[in-house]
């Protein structure tokens, strides 16, 4: 694998030798103070968030009692934000999106994956009891647990949630799974546990991975198939990270533990170990990234893991403390054969953190927001619980910036950035949106609505926008719906007064729950400026393998690091991934559904 890697890498060096103008300088980010604001509320518990169009985000929180109601006067747990006017529209999910994962399709369509069973909590005849009762007296109620729900974003707010368990499900029970979208624009879907738990276990880990649509691959006809990496990464393997690679594989990481995942081969390569026996899986919840790809650095993947905690996965949780130090570890791995043998190379953030999100910019920068500097993820498990049920406590309230490409030991930065009040800790996300501003939402460790005490349920959402957003940014026009691979369009450009040279990056902006960021992606694309700074010829990712196909945004940034806003397309032909009936078939025909 790393050979293919490496060959890859030496033909792009090669390409890229012969035409220099494709090559830029040190990048340059804007300094100065940054602002934050609340604006708005999320009508429902920002369990889970993702960027969907230009206009809108999409956001999942558990079953319980938020105020937002649907029109049939019930509380709804999932809803559509319309980041302009900062309305909040309910939707309609049948199953319990409790720790799901999710991201977009290579079509473009939302696939929300998991769940957990209904679970009732409050008062025994609150609106929502009732409203379960009634679903499940109509045989309408499905456990989250194997759901798949899909949601194909509109601009007209008539799109909703339509999932229908007895037709699509999962092959088996997922609840805390991980997943990413590969080089067919598929969803592969990894882990996760089969009972709700805090920490997963012999007896209740899913031990396998999949697929949607479901693969006929390595002898594994549509079903489930077992990962070693699974076995052997418990107990604090809950949402493990997964990213794919720019040679077709896939990065992922549990517990302590990493590996280079070759699905089409089922073949496992092991990584070393993160340092120091920190831990950064849920429960002990650290955050991870892919650092930008980018020609100058021929695509080369390098990732990066932060925050957590030392505490054993083998312990009694109830033995465990609010006021336990988090870590403030940050591991860097450069996966290359030379940077694999080198390993992870340490640095430490200003504070530790468990629970963070770590969001890119467009200007190639990593935000690590949110979490709290001690205690550990999940809710009423520790013996000095903080407020009603938090295990977490002293919440990390300033962002922290990452440079990438600064000289060791000077990355970190808070300058100029505002402290929030806002606590985010257990159930909180962290999104970039098209505009280059950070959204941050959720925060609630507790087992339903709990308001008015330390740490409660959160519906106040915040924006923090960078010191580039003070600025004059550059604008654009004529960006295609859809964009093949290698392909080159043009764009109509206008230029900040003395900005001679831009750049393009194309941005998965993720799926964000607790901690992980699925499919976040940054990959800087070729282009050339005309002569009077008009005209911007860009030329779309090299394959499928370095950006999957799908939607994306894009941004046009200056050399002085300021952005565009990112205007949404879709990277590949917009076609839907492949399906094979007989592999639906046969895992339909070999599958308990738990309803």
């Amino acid at each position: 694998m790393l050979r293919v890697l490496l060959t890859f890498a030496s033909l792009v060096h090669a390409a890229l030798s012969s035409n220099p103008n494709v090559l830029d300088s040190q990048p340059t980010f804007v300094s100065g103070n940054w602002t934050l604001v609340q604006q708005g509320t999320s009508g429902v518990s920002g369990m889970q968030l993702m960027i969907v169009t230009e206009t809108t985000a999409l956001i999942f929180d558990k079953v319980e009692h938020n105020p937002l109601m649907t029109e049939n006067g019930e509380p709804a747990w999932t809803a559509e934000l319309n980041l302009n006017t900062h309305v909040v529209r309910p939707l309609h999910a049948l199953s319990n999106t409790w720790c799901a994962t999710g991201g977009f399709l290579g079509n473009g369509t939302v696939l929300s994956t998991g769940g957990n069973p209904i679970v009732i909590t409050g008062a025994e005849r609150s609106p929502l009891a009732i409203q379960l009762e009634l679903r499940n007296f109509l045989n309408l109620g499905q456990n989250g647990l194997q759901a798949l729900r899909f949601f194909t974003p509109c601009e007209d707010a008539t799109c909703d949630i339509w999932e229908n368990s007895s037709l699509v499900h999962t092959t088996s029970n997922r609840w805390y799974p991980g997943s990413v979208r590969i080089e067919d624009g598929s969803i592969f879907i990894f882990g996760g546990s089969t009972v709700n738990t805090f920490a997963n276990s012999a007896t209740g880990g899913n031990p396998t991975y999949e697929f949607y649509p479901p693969k006929n691959i390595n002898g594994f006809n549509g079903v489930q198939i077992p990962s070693p990496f699974l076995a052997s990464t418990l107990n604090a393997n809950l949402f493990p990270f997964v990213m794919q690679l720019p040679d077709g594989t896939l990065f992922v990481a549990a517990n302590q533990n990493a590996m280079i995942f070759n699905w089409q081969t089922n073949t496992e390569t092991h990584l070393p170990n993160i340092p120091n026996g920190v831990r950064f899986s849920n429960p002990f919840a650290g955050s991870a990234v892919m650092l930008p790809l980018t020609p100058e650095n021929q695509y080369t993947p390098e990732v990066m893991i932060c925050g957590g905690s030392t505490l054993s996965d083998t312990a009694d949780p109830h033995t465990f403390s609010s006021q336990t130090p988090t870590s403030d570890q940050c591991s860097r791995l450069l996966l290359t054969s030379k940077g694999i043998a080198a390993g992870w190379q340490v640095e430490s953030m200003p504070q530790g953190r468990v629970m963070p999100n770590m969001v890119l910019l467009p200007d190639g920068r990593v935000v690590i927001v949110n979490g709290g500097q001690t205690g550990f993820g999940a809710n009423n498990d520790a013996p000095d619980v903080v407020g009603p049920s938090s295990n977490a406590d002293h919440p990390a309230f300033t962002p922290v910036v990452y440079n990438p490409t600064a000289p060791a030991g000077q990355r970190f930065s808070s300058e100029g950035i505002p402290a929030s009040t806002i606590p985010r800790l257990y159930h909180s996300s962290a999104t970039l949106t098209p505009n280059g501003s950070i959204l941050l939402a959720g925060s609630n460790p507790n087992t339903d609505i709990t308001l008015g005490v330390e740490y409660q349920t959160e519906y106040r959402l915040e924006y923090y926008s960078p010191a580039y957003l003070s600025k004059p940014r550059p604008t654009y026009n004529g960006l295609p719906a859809t964009v093949n691979y290698n392909s080159q369009f043009t764009l109509s450009v206008e230029l900040p007064p003395d900005t001679n040279d831009v750049t393009v990056a194309l941005m998965d902006l993720g799926y964000s729950t607790h901690g992980v960021h699925v499919d976040q992606r940054f990959v800087k694309l070729v282009s050339n400026l005309s002569n009077n700074q008009k005209t911007l010829t860009v030329t779309g990712p090299p394959t499928s393998r370095i950006f999957p196909p799908g939607p994306a945004f894009l941004y046009v940034v200056t050399a002085g690091g300021v952005p565009s806003f990112g205007h949404k397309l879709i990277i590949g032909t917009g076609a839907s991934p492949p399906v094979d009936q007989g592999a639906i078939d046969n895992m339909n025909s070999n599958t308990n559904t738990n309803w």
